[in-house]
């Protein structure tokens, strides 16, 4: 991992983070906000953030400090396919 990427994912991870921590505590979040917030541009280049907001919110599961939901249900990040929801760890 070069250190661009490295600083992309302390930015998505910061980004998960404070953006659930200014909602209400049973509130989530799309990884696409988290896309947007870390996105040091204009336009829709937001879109490449996508999948690297998915491992570092994968990464947060691990070290607990969210959970990953699909339809309102905690689902694994790695087995997760399609659209999926950040919430804080309950």
């Amino acid at each position: 991992m070069t250190d661009t990427e490295r600083q992309t994912e302390r930015r998505l991870e910061r980004a998960i983070l404070e953006l659930l921590e200014r909602r209400d505590p049973s509130a989530s979040i799309c990884p696409s906000d988290a896309a947007r917030e870390a996105y040091e541009g204009d336009g829709d280049g937001w879109r490449e953030l996508m999948e690297p907001a998915r491992r570092v919110a994968g990464r947060l599961v691990t070290a607990g400090k969210v959970e990953i939901t699909q339809s309102g249900r905690r689902v694994d990040p790695a087995k997760a396919r399609g659209p999926i929801r950040i919430r804080r760890a309950r």
